[in-house]
This record gives C-alpha cells, sequence and structure tokens, in this order.
C-alpha cells in the first residue's frame, strides 16, 4: 500500500510548529517572512476544504524578546509572565495574517487537567468541532500563563509535540504534522553520527524505535526532543492519525507532505481497538 498517496485524502489536518521554526536564532523575535509562509500554506488547506488545527509554540519566546530578556528565561515565574505577555502578541499577528487571506483564526488555550476531567474534555471537543465547522482555524497553546511548575506532574502536558498528539486523538484528526528543527527520524543522531539513516516510514512503532528518542534537543528555544515526538507519534497512531516529523526550516514542506511527496517520516496510524484517550495521557504523561 502507498501510505504517501493516502495523505492526499486527509480531510482534518493538526500541524504543530516549534518554537524555533517561528523565531530567528540570533534574535528570538518573530520570522514574519516564514510566518506569511506558513498562514499562507494552511490557508490553501482551509481553501480545499480541509479542516485545520494550528499548535503553535512561541508564547514564550515572544514575550522574552518583547520583555528583553537575553536568553530563555529559566524560573518558571518568569517563564509565565512571558507567556502571558507572548501569547498576546503571537496571536494579534496570526489574526492579522490569516485576515490578510481571507481565513478566520481563533484561540484554544488547554493545560493538561482540560483533558483528564471528562467534562472538561467533552467540553474542548465541542469547542473544537465547533470552531472547525464554522471554518475557523483554531490555533492551541497550552496555557503557560497558569501552568505552574509546582503543579507540573497534574497540569503541564510539557511540550507541544504530545499536545498537538492529544488534540488530533481528541478531533478525529487523520493527519499530524509535527515542523522540527530535524528532517525526520534517523537510526541515529545526526549531528553526532553521520552514517545515521534516514527512516521514510515507520509501519510499527516498536521498543527499538522507542528507545531511539532522546531526551535533548538541538534547539535553545524549544522544549521537545525526539523522545516528546515518539510520545507524539504513540497517541497518534494507537488512535488511528498518521503523523508525520518533517522541517519546519521551510513551511512549503506542508504542502508536499499533503500532496503526498517524500517528505518527511511517516508514522502510519493503526487505530487500536482499546485506544483511550486518557489511559494514554495518564499513562505516557
Amino acid at each position: 500500500m502507498n501510505y504517501r498517496e493516502r495523505l492526499k485524502e486527509k480531510k482534518r489536518v493538526v500541524i504543530k510548529i516549534g518554537s524555533s521554526s517561528l523565531t530567528h536564532p540570533q534574535t528570538g523575535r518573530l520570522n514574519l517572512r516564514k510566518l506569511e509562509v506558513l498562514v499562507r500554506e494552511l490557508g490553501d488547506l482551509r481553501n480545499q476544504g480541509k479542516d485545520v488545527v494550528l499548535v503553535s509554540s512561541g508564547a514564550i519566546a515572544v514575550g522574552a524578546a518583547a520583555l528583553g530578556f537575553k536568553e530563555k528565561p529559566q524560573e518558571s515565574r518568569q517563564k509565565q509572565a512571558c507567556a502571558a505577555v507572548g501569547q498576546a502578541r503571537l496571536m494579534m499577528i496570526y489574526q492579522k495574517l490569516f485576515g490578510e487571506y481571507n481565513q478566520m483564526a481563533g484561540q484554544i488555550l488547554m493545560t493538561k487537567n482540560t483533558m483528564v476531567n471528562n467534562a472538561n474534555r467533552k467540553n474542548a471537543e465541542n469547542t473544537f468541532n465547533e470552531l472547525l465547522s464554522m471554518g475557523v482555524i483554531p490555533i492551541v497553546n497550552e496555557n503557560d500563563s497558569i501552568s505552574t511548575y509546582e503543579l507540573q506532574s497534574l497540569e503541564k502536558f510539557g511540550d507541544n509535540d504530545t499536545l498537538s498528539a492529544v488534540v488530533a486523538a481528541l478531533i478525529g484528526a487523520d493527519l499530524l504534522i509535527l515542523m522540527s528543527d530535524i528532517d525526520g527520524l534517523f537510526t541515529d543522531d545526526p549531528n553526532t553520527n553521520p552514517e545515521a539513516e534516514f527512516i521514510d516510514t515507520v509501519e510499527q512503532l516498536d521498543d527499538k524505535l522507542l528507545n531511539m528518542g532522546k531526551g535533548s534537543t538541538g534547539s535553545k528555544v524549544g522544549t521537545g526532543g525526539m523522545a516528546t515526538k515518539l510520545t507524539a507519534a504513540r497517541i497518534a497512531t494507537a488512535a488511528g492519525t498518521d503523523m508525520v516529523i518533517a522541517n519546519g526550516g521551510d513551511f512549503h514542506n506542508i504542502h508536499r507532505i499533503v500532496e503526498g511527496d517524500k517528505c518527511g517520516t511517516l508514522f502510519v496510524g493503526k487505530k487500536q481497538e482499546e485506544f483511550y484517550l486518557i489511559d494514554y495521557i495518564e499513562k505516557l504523561l
């Protein structure tokens, strides 16, 4: 079976963008040219009749740059203050850019408690479905300004890779795209091992593959390494969602993936009959 060809038929797509894909590495400020490309790509998916959800990092990085931080803030309260400033700025820019392409964007901020609590989870699902039925592009982020470090085990997803997979499972998305600072999954870290081989397609996530995930990340501004992406793959594929890890250096990769081109690593979704999202959230997070 040509798994890439199937990607052309996807109707509900979740795209996750990391901080490092949105900002200039020298200053931490937003890369507006890249944002324009991203918004144009997502707007065009909407114009094709697809449901589109964007899970966007960047609030803390944008807030830190606006508040004059020279490096990524380390203290929890500093991160929360940066997120409060940065999230508003980020949404203002998204709204403006999407508006230029006649698209409507809406904001959804989530905590882990949103998903653990049955009523909250159902309300979130209903909100997503209502927005999508209206043609709105929901822009999702973790609510970093209230998810406290002390309550991290209860409240925080910890990274938007995992959050995007949870959102994809919640709304029954049939494709999840993680835009990262790497081309996809390799047999080893390509930054340190020139012999590392690229993996085009993963039909079955086994322990060997899961153990490839390193807890580190090559980005100074992001929080997720390969381990978090493989956790996302576990959730997404078990929910029946195909997932692709691709390089966020070029947002044109989004339409290449959806058109079935060989781009990034494809994890084939195989819905497990016993899949229950809350079990995965409690087990993996």
